[in-house]
């Protein structure tokens, strides 16, 4: 029997094939789970749409803009009307304004630190509060983190402090809805040549460099992360929770 048979996801951060967050719906999808998406805006619809309706037409695409609390709960009300239960949320959702992803960290303006952390991290709670009423029998968050989050890397700014702040709201959402056998974790992936990546200076260099100094003398690849999610969210990783799990070839080891 597939790991996920019976269970049902929804899937935040699409954008394109090579997105983390569709390498993870598609293992979700083998592996037998139901899945609702959602995408941001008219310019990703038709890309997302494409993608998904590769699941079956009746698979819900649902439009959510995740600063506001009305989209969300949109959202969850419609999943809850059409399968009446929510086991597995994947948050994979990061923005920065570009100004803010350039130059020095210090001069990052009080209007980009707030839309970072709003639509970085912040987020992560509201979906978590929306999700955790049809979660009536447990279930699993995972969300997207970088090793930013930890060691300065330069270029990423505003988005390694937003990326800190969410992994530690894993932890803290862990602690809550435990006692409700929801369980939160977060996958650091190496990076990956994404949509959101590539407005990252430097990007190609950084692809180098991980390949160059990681362990496996390689980068992750896509399926890997996918494998990653399956697994956080199967009873293998029962125990498993507020948790930050490393997937880049074991680049977070090295000293140098």
């Amino acid at each position: 029997m597939p790991l996920l048979d019976g269970k049902i996801g929804l899937v935040f951060g699409v954008a394109n094939k090579r997105s983390i967050a569709w390498a993870i719906a598609q293992a979700w999808a083998a592996e037998g789970a139901k899945l609702a998406f959602t995408y941001q805006g008219e310019r990703l619809k038709d890309n997302v749409t494409e993608l998904v309706n590769t699941f079956g037409a009746d698979t819900p695409i649902l439009s959510c803009d995740v600063t506001k609390d009305d989209e969300i709960a949109g959202v969850f009300k419609t999943v809850g009307e059409k399968f009446g239960k929510l086991d597995l949320l994947l948050h994979s959702v990061a923005f920065a304004p570009k100004d803010a992803l350039e130059g020095e960290f210090v001069n990052t303006s009080r209007e980009a630190f707030r839309v970072a952390h709003d639509v970085s991290a912040y987020s992560l709670v509201a979906l978590a509060r929306a999700a955790t009423p049809l979660m009536t029998g447990g279930g699993s968050i995972v969300a997207m983190s970088y090793y930013g989050a930890e060691k300065v890397v330069p270029h990423y700014n505003v988005m390694g402090v937003a990326k800190a702040a969410l992994e530690a709201s894993t932890r803290y959402l862990a602690y809550d809805l435990g006692p409700r056998k929801i369980r939160v974790n977060c996958i650091s992936a190496g990076p990956v040549n994404t949509l959101a990546a590539r407005g990252i200076a430097g990007f190609t260099e950084m692809l180098k460099h991980y390949e160059a100094k990681s362990p496996l003398k390689r980068n992750v690849l896509p399926e890997e992360l996918g494998a990653t999610g399956v697994f956080l969210v199967s009873p293998g990783a029962a125990a498993i929770t507020g948790q930050t799990i490393y997937v880049d070839c074991g680049y977070q080891i090295m000293g140098v």
